[in-house]
C-alpha cells in the first residue's frame, strides 16, 4: 500500500495511505488531536498516580511521546504498551517532526529510542517510563485486567469495520482493570453499540479541531 508523509493544519506530520485515503493521525492536526483525546481525555483523569496504558495502534509513536513528555514533567511514573500488526518503518519515523513541533528537541534521543528499542519485551526508555511494543494483531490480545487506561486509536471505521467489532472490544473491556478508561477519537454510533453490549458505560465528549465529538468509555 502506497504511504506519503504529509503535514497537517497544524504542521506535525503523518503517514497518508493513499488506496484507503486515511491517515494515522487527523488531518486537522496529528499533534492537536493526540493532546485532546489522549491526554486531556485520558491521562489526565489519572492526575499524578502511576497509570498502567495499552495503545491500539502505537504507530508513529506519538501518543507514546507525548505520554513521556506529560510524565516527564508531572514526575509521574507510566508503564506503557503499544500493540502494532504493521511497524513503521525507521526512514518514516526519521521523517515525523514531533520533537521540534513539540519543542523537545533535549529529548530527541528519547524518541529515536522508543523506535529503536526491541519489540516484544520490556524497556526501560527512562526511570519512570517503561516501554513494551508488542507486534500483534488486535484480535489476539488476551489481558485480563492489566491496564488502567487504553489509547484506541485504530485506523477508522470506514476502512478496517473489524478493528471496531464487539469481539475487539470485549478484548479492551476485559483488559482493563474495574474504573478503567478507553479513549478514542471515533463517535459513530455503532462503535457505542459494540462498546455498552460489552459493558462499557460511555459518555461522548466535544472532539478535537476539525471533529465534532469523541468517545470515552469507563469499566
Amino acid at each position: 500500500m502506497e504511504r506519503e508523509i504529509i503535514k497537517t493544519l497544524d504542521g506535525s506530520t503523518t503517514i497518508h495511505l493513499k488506496e484507503w485515503n486515511e491517515c494515522y493521525h487527523s488531518k486537522h492536526g496529528a499533534i492537536q488531536e493526540a493532546k485532546h483525546v489522549f491526554i486531556k481525555n485520558g491521562l489526565s483523569l489519572f492526575e499524578d498516580n502511576p497509570v498502567s496504558i495499552l495503545e491500539i495502534g502505537f504507530g508513529t509513536g506519538l501518543n507514546a511521546f507525548i505520554t513521556f513528555l506529560e510524565a516527564n514533567q508531572k514526575n509521574q511514573i507510566i508503564n506503557y504498551t503499544g500493540v502494532e500488526a504493521y511497524p513503521v518503518n525507521a526512514d518514516e519515523v526519521l521523517s515525523m517532526n514531533y520533537v521540534s513541533e513539540l519543542e523537545a528537541n533535549q529529548f530527541e534521543e528519547i524518541f529515536k529510542k522508543m523506535h529503536e528499542c526491541d519489540w516484544n519485551q520490556k524497556n526501560e526508555i527512562s526511570p519512570n517510563y517503561s516501554l513494551t511494543k508488542r507486534k500483534q494483531f488486535f484480535d489476539e490480545i488476551d489481558d485480563f485486567e492489566i491496564f488502567d487506561l487504553i489509547y484506541f486509536d485504530a485506523f477508522g471505521y470506514r476502512v478496517q469495520p473489524e478493528l471496531w467489532s464487539t469481539e475487539i472490544f470485549q478484548k479492551m473491556y476485559n483488559s482493563l482493570k474495574p474504573n478503567g478508561v478507553l479513549v478514542t477519537y471515533a463517535a459513530r454510533g455503532v462503535v457505542k453499540r459494540s462498546m455498552i453490549e460489552v459493558g462499557f458505560t460511555v459518555e461522548k465528549l466535544a472532539g478535537p479541531p476539525g471533529k465534532r465529538e469523541m468517545f470515552r468509555a469507563v469499566k
